[in-house]
């Protein structure tokens, strides 16, 4: 059966606002956690834009040109909204917004600095698998959408799945706990007996359920832990009366492959693009 929906301008902002609300509630949540980062966000010509800490992947646009196209001033107003805060300006753009934008950019000096696959998959062609991924691997295996009670828990365990690099681990438990707390997200905790090793989360917003959040404590990987997430969030997203499932990746990533062999199909491939300023000593700029 032929799929009833096609990438397009109106699917590509379903998806960009799905994913720019979520972001806004995760900056509003940040302020509510930790107010002395300043973390905020205003809407400008269509575009969401977000400060969530310099340092903070939160901190760009999302949909900027998609719902129209903004003036000079709009886009001077944008800039000066990171400016003030001494935050990179960053505008993550869809492929399908007005091609016009990319002129626009080109004159204010942006060049591209990463690209993102956008997947999304129609939940009516999602069905339960004949054996479950719980089933594969025991019935120990659990998946639960977690309360306040378990917000700690779930920001240690989604930390502990990054402990290659302890670094990174110490802040990825703390935007856990911003995640957790995040209105409209619901996050999901996997459990292997008394054992908490892996979570991933799902963002809602009408009728488009973001899949995010997929972490696997390193040596409880290769167990079926994502797998059960998936099922799991597939089954909540349709009781909850979505039509539409999304993703993002790296493009080529073991994380898109996977997707795809889920169902999910490539909407579009995101450019990010970061404005040259600031020059380095050393002759580099952004």
């Amino acid at each position: 059966m032929a799929p009833t929906l096609l990438s397009d301008l109106a699917l590509a902002r379903r998806l960009e606002r799905t994913e720019g609300t979520a972001n806004a509630r995760f900056v509003e949540a940040r302020a509510r956690v930790a107010p002395e980062i300043g973390a905020r966000w205003m809407e400008v010509a269509g575009a969401y834009a977000m400060f969530d800490g310099v340092q903070s992947p939160c901190t760009q646009t999302f949909g900027l040109g998609l719902f129209q196209m903004p003036t000079a001033a709009e886009m001077d107003r944008i800039e000066a909204f990171f400016r003030d805060r001494g935050a990179p300006v960053i505008h993550e753009v869809s492929p399908l917004t007005d091609p016009a934008i990319l002129l626009l950019l080109g004159e204010r000096g942006y060049h591209p600095v990463e690209l993102t696959t956008v997947m999304f998959l129609e939940l009516l062609e999602w069905k339960t698998p004949g054996r479950s991924a719980s089933a594969l691997h025991g019935s120990a295996l659990k998946v639960r959408a977690i309360g306040e009670a378990d917000r700690a828990v779930w920001a240690r365990t989604s930390a502990a799945g990054w402990s290659e690099s302890i670094e990174l681990a110490e802040m990825m438990e703390g935007f856990g706990k911003v995640v957790a707390a995040t209105e409209g997200n619901v996050p999901f905790l996997v459990e292997l007996g008394e054992q908490q090793i892996a979570t991933g989360g799902l963002a809602l917003h009408g009728g488009v359920a973001l899949f995010a959040g997929a972490s696997t404590i390193p040596q409880w990987r290769q167990r079926g832990a994502q797998q059960a997430l998936l099922e799991h969030r597939f089954r909540y997203a349709q009781e909850a009366g979505c039509d539409l499932a999304m993703m993002c990746t790296a493009p080529g990533s073991a994380s898109q492959r996977n997707a795809e062999r889920q169902g999910f199909r490539i909407a579009y491939t995101r450019i990010k693009w970061g404005l040259r300023e600031n020059p380095r000593a050393d002759g580099g700029s952004f």
